[in-house]
């Protein structure tokens, strides 16, 4: 007999809370005897029954895009009652275009896909040994779709309900990379227009198997005006998988039939057969629809090695986890490991309790193809996980830098949601500026290590900084960048976001706009005596000051601003600490000065 115990609904309206569960390529911990979250039921609505709600007709529209950045331009169908039925709360609504408004926070497919793996990583915890992640061919139109399996905790019913919905997630900051509860629905509609979830878990002896479905394309063509997601699921705690009804059987049904006919599985035991690679506990995702570019080509290579970004995004090494890649493990890539001149240097910066004590280890070093292989950067992680690869913070037009890498967690900056960059607050202002000036430092000490011969001409001065107006003197291997960085298995839009530089905030616009154009950094020094500058040049010729010598000079004032900053600070904390024992030393007078007047009156009331 089937179980009518009040459960989730089967179809679900995604919408927010500030409660957070975790998310699928790795799931949650089970919680099958949970109550529903009323955010996610909506137990106080009256609702429509799953044939009424997933039937809407459909509208007519432009044909359908496959290219991601297009497809949201589409009429919306948009109808809201103006007034709440009777005894109702009104709540609000998630019309379907957010979805992919929402998946817009990634501008590549490798940072969703970095999304996906995380939420494996984070069911370490939960007993995970493996993610794999691989390709599949859609029987019903021989399409490619995107497949992610893991063996961790799994969902239950209540728990794949809140991974359909916005901001659950009750990952524990300190311990678990994600913590938004938003990555599941970004990457997945990043990835592709349609995604199928298969989870099975087992909870005080009760097992449980799942299936939702979340379908941009199922959505978009019936014209629905709220994120419907239909949802079934089984208890296999006995010898088969016996359905589980929350409302009725008509709704259940309706629901099944609403997943064979948008998902790629044509029937009931199809959908059955999904559950036999998990295992008894554990996840399965399948992105389907997966999105082209404008020339109508797949996003995702899957005949290129793209192993070098996973191998490197998480900073510690896995004793018992495997990143499976189409059948291939991964063999994570330690890049301080391969250094040349390796230092250490400590970096504690300025921040407020609970990380008062924080103190960020960076290896710096020369990359072990340098210099023939030009690649520099500082790669920053967070919490385990690359944030920011190859992170530039030279100009681009100085042979200062070239071939150093660096390697650090930042736990003390936030990364931002898509976890491909940090925040721009103060403190990582202060670390950018202090990453340079390990940069230069490191060079200044080290470059002749390598084989760097600097030209012995005048436009380029080691002490003072002078400018590269050409790379005259460091061979012929300074011209082979693009093709010794292709050697990594990099991705060429990978290349491009590892490169990214932000411009010294202090450059002057005449030396930043030559230096985007590629010119020398001239600029004139104001303020010089008549006839002569200091150096004897004639008047009316301008000296030339290179951009690393205004941003050395900029550091070095910032350094400076920093020390009378704490400076600043430390004699404000004394400030208020003797403040503090003035008050106390003039309660402490107040009290003697009471306790002598009554003792006068005492004296004088006895004689």
């Amino acid at each position: 007999m089937s179980s009518k115990n009040e459960k989730p609904q089967n179809v679900v309206e995604l919408t927010s809370s500030d409660d957070e569960d975790n998310v699928a390529a790795g799931a949650t911990r089970p919680q099958v005897n949970a109550p529903a979250s009323k955010a996610t039921t909506q137990q106080n609505v009256p609702r429509q029954s799953a044939a009424a709600i997933a039937s809407s007709p459909p509208v007519n529209e432009a044909p359908e895009s496959r290219s991601f950045w297009k497809a949201g331009t589409y009429a919306a169908n948009i109808t809201i009652k103006s007034t709440p039925v009777q005894g109702s709360l009104e709540h609000a609504r998630v019309h379907p275009k957010f979805l992919h408004s929402n998946a817009t926070s990634h501008k590549w497919a490798f940072g969703a896909i970095a999304e996906l793996l995380d939420n494996a990583v984070d069911e370490v915890q939960n007993g995970a040994t493996f993610v794999k992640v691989d390709r599949v061919n859609i029987m019903k139109d021989n399409s490619p779709a995107l497949v992610f399996i893991d063996d961790g905790g799994g969902m239950d019913p209540e728990s794949l309900r809140k991974c359909m919905s916005l901001g659950y997630s009750t990952k524990k900051a300190n311990k678990t990379i994600g913590q938004y509860g938003n990555g599941f629905k970004t990457s997945t509609m990043r990835l592709g227009a349609d995604v199928i979830v298969f989870s099975r878990a087992t909870h005080e002896s009760k097992s449980t198997q799942s299936i939702g479905l979340l379908s941009y394309t199922y959505l978009r063509k019936t014209g629905q005006d709220d994120v419907i997601v239909p949802m079934i699921d089984f208890d296999i705690s006995g010898h088969w998988a016996e359905p589980i009804i929350y409302s009725s059987q008509d709704d259940w049904s309706f629901n099944l039939k609403t997943i064979l006919e948008w998902s790629p599985f044509a029937s009931k035991s199809e959908l059955l057969q999904q559950f036999e690679d998990i295992g008894p506990h554990g996840t399965k995702v399948i992105i389907y629809n997966l999105w082209m570019n404008d020339e109508g080509v797949y996003e995702l290579s899957f005949d290129d090695d793209e192993e070098a970004y996973a191998s490197m995004l998480y900073l510690g090494k896995f004793d018992n986890f495997k990143i499976i890649l189409r059948g291939k493990p991964i063999q994570q890539f330690h890049i301080a490991d391969e250094l040349k001149f390796p230092k250490v240097i400590s970096y504690r910066p300025q921040v407020s309790a609970p990380l008062k004590d924080a103190t960020a280890e960076t290896t710096i070093g020369f990359i072990k193809e340098a210099p023939a292989l030009s690649v520099s950067g500082f790669n920053v992680y967070h919490k385990n996980r690359l944030i920011r690869p190859f992170w530039k913070v030279t100009g681009d037009g100085s042979l200062k830098g070239n071939g150093v890498v660096g390697v650090l967690e930042a736990n003390f900056i936030e990364p931002t949601h898509d976890k491909q960059d940090f925040e721009r607050s103060t403190l990582f202002v202060r670390l950018e500026s202090k990453l340079k000036q390990m940069t230069l430092e490191y060079w200044k000490a080290y470059y002749h290590l390598i084989g760097h011969q600097l030209p012995a001409s005048s436009t380029y001065n080691m002490e003072s900084g002078g400018s590269v107006l050409s790379p005259v003197g460091h061979g012929p291997d300074m011209q082979k960048q693009p093709a010794d960085q292709h050697k990594l298995g990099l991705a060429s839009n990978f290349q491009e976001d590892m490169h990214r530089d932000v411009p010294s905030v202090a450059l002057q616009g005449n030396v930043r706009h030559n230096l985007e154009n590629g010119k020398p950094a001239v600029q004139p020094i104001i303020g010089i005596a008549e006839g002569h500058d200091n150096d004897g040049t004639p008047e009316g010729h301008p000296v030339t000051i290179s951009a690393d010598q205004i941003c050395e000079e900029n550091i070095q004032l910032f350094i400076k601003c920093e020390e009378h900053l704490q400076r600043e600070t430390e004699i404000n904390q004394l400030i208020e600490l003797l403040e503090k024992e003035v008050t106390q030393a003039k309660l402490k007078c107040a009290k003697l000065s009471a306790y002598v007047e009554a003792r006068k009156k005492q004296k004088t009331m006895e004689q």
